[in-house]
């Protein structure tokens, strides 16, 4: 974040004493100020990290030709101290490999951009330089500080830490749960020749009867029904038009005869709908496709290039050899009636999964139960008991280390992840085990399962954006955060002073968490607005009170820092 907004000037007036002409001992007789300016003027924490850089402006006829000044910035705060690599500042004749200051002009003094470790007890901190002059044998050792000049930098924003807040997202594996199923059974009854007549012998076939039981099964089980009973009669494609016109009509006639006194026996009232078809090429096609006749393909060539039927029989029957296997092998099958029976079975209602015997459930309704539970205990319950009953199936394994996760259970989550992976490396797999990764801080294990994840959807696209946060990449985590609204989303606007941006996405997010809050009031103390920075803050300190203590010291809020209102959401 540029640090525009809080305006902290780390200037510092340091007393060097140093005289050109004498000793270590008189440098004191004769102050000069040198100014300093910390690049940023308030430290943040970003990866990490601590960085900074300074210029100093040393004026002229002040530095000692001989005198050599190692300086070091360094960071104190309660109960310690870290220091940033030190330079070396030299006179025109020392001997020594610093930078270099004129003693009639004077110059200027430049430290690179260096960083340290961030800790979040540097959060209230002052930045202060430890100076040690050596001219010749003699040396002494001085800080700013213990010249009772002000700070160059005080504390260090650490808002970018808030990543850690709202963790990588898990993704459950989908149940399969259709709580009404339809299902169908056929029949066929197959006639002679030019009959139409059903034979008492078609009445015993394994179809036949099956299907006369299923109808008696539905009208019997209250949680069955009837959907529809339709039949289909048709002639096969030799003989004339008329006539098989006629035999298909007869056909219908037949079968809805017999099934009409097979739904009265078993006192079932259905509705039946009923068509023909004279003459069956569409059957006659996808039985020469399956057959293994040797010259299929110039059959099929046949009917492509004729659509009158009396032609295509014509023609059909002029390959002699062919027509000869065809009656025998092909057309006995197409003189036939279909009954398909459709029918209904209703599932378990919510009610009744949640009152069950885990054990009576199917797979599907124990994977579906446990999303009609919000206490993750039990949704594991649901899931332990698809484990032990269904082992072979992934997603149950998968879905108990969400729950698992959820609670905080990094290493639990993480067992039952790694058994899913060992059933089916699915993407959803993937994504968790990233996300456990991500947890434990191991980044690059994280992009490893990540890049395997293909297909998780927004999760996927949540866990690559905070991968980039972590990496401190913040334009292309807000790629990645396009289209959400999490808190990480509004996080990575912050950190690119995007504040109206981040307002917007928190205004959208629709969780009741403390750190949406208190992301809201960083933002609007970013924009100076005072009632909108204290509103939020107060909101994110009611939730959860860690927030009170943390915006305390929080040098987002430092200008708020003697405020009366602000002092009475944090003490």
């Amino acid at each position: 974040m540029k640090q525009t907004r809080l305006q902290i000037f780390g200037t510092l007036g340091l007393a060097l004493l140093i005289s050109s002409c004498s000793g270590l001992d008189k440098m004191k007789e004769a102050a000069k100020q040198i100014q300093f300016k910390v690049d940023p003027e308030v430290l943040e924490a970003h990866q990490g990290k601590v960085a900074m850089s300074f210029t100093a402006n040393v004026p002229a006829k002040m530095w000692d030709k001989k005198v050599v000044a190692e300086i070091t910035p360094v960071l104190t705060y309660e109960g310690g101290q870290d220091a940033f690599p030190a330079i070396n500042v030299q006179g025109e004749a020392a001997q020594s490999n610093g930078q270099t200051i004129s003693y009639t002009n004077g110059g200027q003094i430049k430290y690179p951009k260096q960083e340290i470790d961030f800790k979040d007890a540097q959060r209230v901190s002052d930045l202060i330089v430890r100076i040690k002059f050596t001219r010749g044998s003699k040396s002494f050792e001085v800080t700013s500080k213990d010249l009772q000049m002000p700070a160059l930098a005080k504390g260090v924003i650490a808002t970018s830490t808030l990543l850690g807040e709202q963790p990588g997202v898990s993704a459950s594996s989908k149940d399969k749960f259709v709580r009404d199923n339809v299902e169908e059974k056929v029949a066929e009854i197959v006639y002679l020749i030019n009959q139409a007549e059903v034979r008492g012998g078609q009445l015993k076939k394994e179809d036949v009867v099956a299907i006369n039981n299923y109808i008696k099964e539905l009208n019997a089980d209250e949680k069955k029904s009837i959907k529809s009973i339709a039949i289909s009669a048709y002639a096969s494609p030799d003989g004339s038009t008329d006539i098989n016109t006629k035999l298909s009509g007869k056909r219908e006639a037949s079968a809805n005869k017999y099934l009409a006194n097979t739904l009265k026996k078993a006192k079932v009232d259905a509705q039946v709908e009923t068509d023909a078809t004279p003459e069956d090429w569409d059957g006659f096609k996808k039985a020469v496709e399956a057959s293994d006749i040797q010259d299929k393909d110039l059959i099929i060539r046949v009917l492509s290039l004729y659509s009158d039927p009396d032609v295509r029989e014509k023609e059909i029957k002029n390959l002699s050899a062919v027509y000869k296997v065809l009656a025998k092998e092909i057309l006995p099958g197409l003189r036939r009636s279909t009954i398909t029976v459709t029918g209904e079975l209703k599932g378990k209602t919510d009610d009744e999964i949640k009152a069950a015997d885990k054990n009576s459930l199917t797979l599907e309704e124990l994977l579906f139960g446990a999303t009609l539970e919000t206490d993750a205990d039990k949704q594991i319950a649901y899931y332990d008991a698809a484990i032990a009953n269904y082992p072979n199936d992934y997603r149950a394994f998968n879905n108990k280390g969400v729950a698992l996760y959820k609670k905080g259970d990094i290493d639990g989550a993480k067992a039952q992840f790694e058994k899913a992976e060992a059933v089916n490396a699915a993407p959803e797999v993937e994504n968790n085990l990233g996300v456990i990764a991500l947890a434990k801080n191991d980044i690059n294990a994280a992009k490893e399962y990540f890049g395997k994840a293909a297909g998780t959807g927004s999760a996927l696209d949540e866990n690559l954006g905070v991968t980039a946060l972590f990496e401190g990449d913040y334009e292309k985590a807000e790629s990645y955060f396009a289209n959400s609204t999490s808190c990480n989303a509004a996080l990575v606007k912050i950190l690119l002073d995007k504040f109206d941006a981040a307002i917007a996405v928190l205004n959208a997010n629709n969780e009741e968490t403390g750190l949406k809050y208190y992301l809201k009031a960083v933002a609007f103390a970013n924009k100076k607005d005072k009632d909108g920075a204290l509103e939020n803050l107060n909101k994110a300190a009611k939730i959860e009170s860690k927030w009170k203590s943390y915006a305390k010291t929080d040098m987002e809020f430092y200008a708020y820092f003697n405020d009366s209102n602000f002092k009475s959401i944090v003490e």
